[in-house]
């Protein structure tokens, strides 16, 4: 039994619907109109207006700490990408680079993006491209040594092409996994946005080389209907080797 704005009870077929519908304002396209609609009626977007995250992706960053436990008190963490910065926030409060959990380590979070971001309490916010020479010595430099984590929620811009779309994002995060390698301490922990398609195979192959631990998951956050999946990649063996270390599915 649901009450009305008016207080009235309704049930059975005269049920009302509380989903939020938005009508197709002139000049707005139709996509436009069912994406407004599907944010709106989205509940990780509802709750993230309300906990304070800059988006809905915070939660899933969340997620795959909630289960794979790298985002520790006084880890040294790298967002690359990190705008609008959801991820940086999420990182701050569990690292503790905020310093709010007392007798606990105080991390850093150490943010990169090509385009200005908003400050983030807690993070440290640089505008650079990451594939710039030296672009791994300035983020040591800033961080003031090596990362425990780089994490990269970086998606290329759509051409409207799933097939092209698939390959610009495993190349951009085979990018940032060679990177990861200049940057990480051993035993730190690599986390990125892949998207299903089958082009990721070489990606998870070097992966396996130089981490002890290689997995796939799609979070709870992530939509049912979006084909994109997250790598974790743990215990960073400090080189390339050539035996394959273990895979979870």
């Amino acid at each position: 039994m649901v009450k009305t704005p008016s207080g009235k009870n309704t049930s059975g077929r005269g049920q009302r619907d509380l989903r939020v519908r938005v009508k197709t304002a002139k000049g707005r396209r139709l996509s436009s109109t069912l994406w407004l609609e599907r944010q709106l009626n989205d509940p990780y977007v509802v709750r993230a207006k309300k906990e304070g995250y800059r988006g809905r992706a915070a939660y899933k960053i969340l997620e795959l700490d909630d289960k794979f436990r790298f985002l520790v008190p006084g880890a040294r963490v790298v967002d690359l990408g990190c705008a609008p910065g959801g991820w940086c926030q999420v990182a701050a409060r569990r690292v503790n680079s905020l310093g709010e959990k007392t007798g606990k380590r105080v991390g850093r979070v150490l943010g990169v993006d090509l385009q200005e971001v908003d400050p983030v309490p807690g993070a440290e916010i640089h505008q650079l491209d990451f594939l710039e020479e030296g672009a791994d010595e300035k983020i040591k430099h800033w961080l003031g040594g090596t990362a425990d984590v780089v994490m990269s929620d970086m998606a290329a811009s759509s051409s409207g092409h799933q097939n092209t779309d698939h390959l610009r994002i495993i190349t951009l995060c085979e990018a940032a996994a060679y990177f990861s390698f200049d940057v990480l301490e051993e035993g730190g922990t690599f986390v990125a946005k892949v998207l299903a398609g089958g082009a990721e195979g070489e990606l998870l192959n070097v992966l396996k080389k130089n981490f002890t631990k290689v997995a796939n998951v799609k979070p709870p956050a992530s939509r049912s209907n979006s084909s994109e999946k997250f790598v974790i990649a743990q215990g960073y063996r400090g080189k390339r080797h050539e035996g394959a270390g273990e895979v979870d599915e």
